[in-house]
């Protein structure tokens, strides 16, 4: 007996290289490539850009699991109790309800492909970042725009310290 693929139910999408949303997020840029939108909601997968130094602090994602491709670069993790270095071809899977951080320790930006399943997160960016602007440098974030950012995470599944 075969089973038959609703068609109306099936979604695809091609993302070209350069393209789609990119957001100015505490002094990061991220892509986003895919939204839950295009997969119902199932998966969505961004690009970042992590300067020299920068991360995010320890946090949690209660709702998605997290799995990072480093393309470039160094990254610290933590992921739990275990510490390694990331670098280019090495992926990083993080279980949602796993306190994890990464810390970019390199000279150089790093550059990831990490994606959200469910997805959902995808939004906390969208809505708590900055449009990227071509040409112009990336703002820095004041403690106080971070502390912004925090208060609405948790409404997308995120739990972390209220300052950075």
């Amino acid at each position: 007996m075969s089973e038959q693929v609703n068609e109306s139910s099936v979604q695809s999408a091609l993302v070209p290289a350069g393209e789609g949303e990119s957001i100015w997020f505490d002094g990061n840029v991220y892509t986003v490539k895919i939204s839950g939108d295009a997969t119902n909601g199932a998966l969505s997968v961004l690009e970042s850009s992590i300067p020299p130094g920068n991360g995010p602090p320890l946090h949690i994602h209660t709702e998605s699991d997290e799995v990072f491709h480093v393309l470039s670069g160094q990254l610290e993790f933590q992921v739990g109790a275990a510490k390694f270095t990331g670098k280019a071809g090495d992926y990083v899977f993080v279980p949602h309800g796993t306190p994890h951080c990464f810390k970019n320790v390199g000279v150089h930006v790093a550059h990831t492909i990490f994606a959200y399943t469910p997805a959902g997160f995808e939004k906390f960016f969208q809505e708590s970042g900055d449009p990227a602007v071509p040409n112009m440098p990336i703002p820095q974030w004041s403690p106080e725009r971070f502390e912004r950012a925090v208060a609405i995470a948790p409404r997308f599944g995120w739990e972390g310290p209220k300052t950075k």
